[in-house]
């Protein structure tokens, strides 16, 4: 959805690439830590494939959305501020289970993994996405918005929103923001949630919002003397974006294939590594 926000308004992907070249810049001229061009052209290569992916997807999405509207006893109107409001912290609650279950649930870390790919932590990162969303079966937490009244276009809005927000946070240009670091999700959080650091590890899974973090438990600050490695713990040495779209459904394919059938669903859903 990054992708298509940016498609679909042209002057928010001018934007977008003038923030890439000027992080560019101050990676390069006044940071002086370099810049892996080839793995932005990765990632945005993953971006392209992944655009190949999406009628499917949004085929599949957007029937199960459809038809959880038609079940729902009511439906909030959509002119509603009110409704707004409460849409965005029931988006960010279901986004903060969907993104801690694709951190804990094997069966979709193999989408969500190309996400975390990236050893360079950078703004093109943002947009390395996996081609698998709808088999991965993620999007099912987000059903329950729609059952309870929230018309399908509101949290497709809603969520399309969250995840622009996100592409911000993917860049160490940025340091700490002060007291909105106590509300907001910050690219110091989400420097944290990138780590491959043993300590940082499956923490700060919010969206906008770090507040269901502190609440459940997952919240980690980054250190103040920085020197985080970002990337997978297994580390993915390709810029190959087909490799790195689907490498993760290959390791589980031969962990299912060296496990006796018994074994199957608990690999699947059980924990990645």
């Amino acid at each position: 959805m990054i992708a298509e926000g940016m498609a679909r308004n042209p002057l928010v992907l001018v934007l977008a690439l003038a923030m890439v070249a000027g992080e560019y810049l101050w990676r390069t001229r006044r940071a002086q830590i370099g810049y892996d061009w080839r793995a932005a052209l990765a990632s945005f290569g993953v971006m392209v494939g992944g655009a190949l992916f999406k009628p499917l997807g949004a085929v599949v999405i957007g029937s199960a959305f459809a038809g959880a509207a038609l079940v729902a006893p009511w439906q909030f109107p959509l002119d509603s501020w009110i409704a707004w409001v409460a849409g965005f912290f029931a988006m960010e609650f279901a986004y903060y289970w969907f993104h801690r279950f694709s951190h804990t649930v094997r069966w979709l870390w193999t989408t969500h993994a190309v996400h975390h790919s990236a050893a360079e932590f950078t703004l093109p990162a943002a947009v390395r996405l996996g081609w698998t969303g709808a088999l991965s079966l993620g999007w099912m937490l987000f059903v329950p918005l729609v059952l309870i009244g929230f018309p399908p276009v509101m949290v497709a809005a809603l969520l399309g929103a969250n995840l622009l927000y996100q592409f911000l946070l993917h860049t160490e240009a940025v340091k700490r923001l002060g007291a909105l670091e106590w509300v907001l999700n910050t690219p110091s959080h989400h420097r944290a949630h990138h780590s491959r650091d043993e300590a940082y590890l499956d923490c700060n899974f919010g969206g906008v919002l770090i507040v269901y973090d502190r609440l459940f438990g997952t919240f980690r600050e980054e250190p103040a003397e920085g020197g985080l490695r970002f990337g997978l713990v297994h580390e993915l040495d390709s810029r190959n974006p087909v490799t790195i779209a689907l490498h993760e459904w290959g390791r589980l394919l031969r962990d299912l294939r060296a496990a006796p059938p018994r074994q199957w669903v608990p690999i699947a859903l059980g924990p990645p590594g």
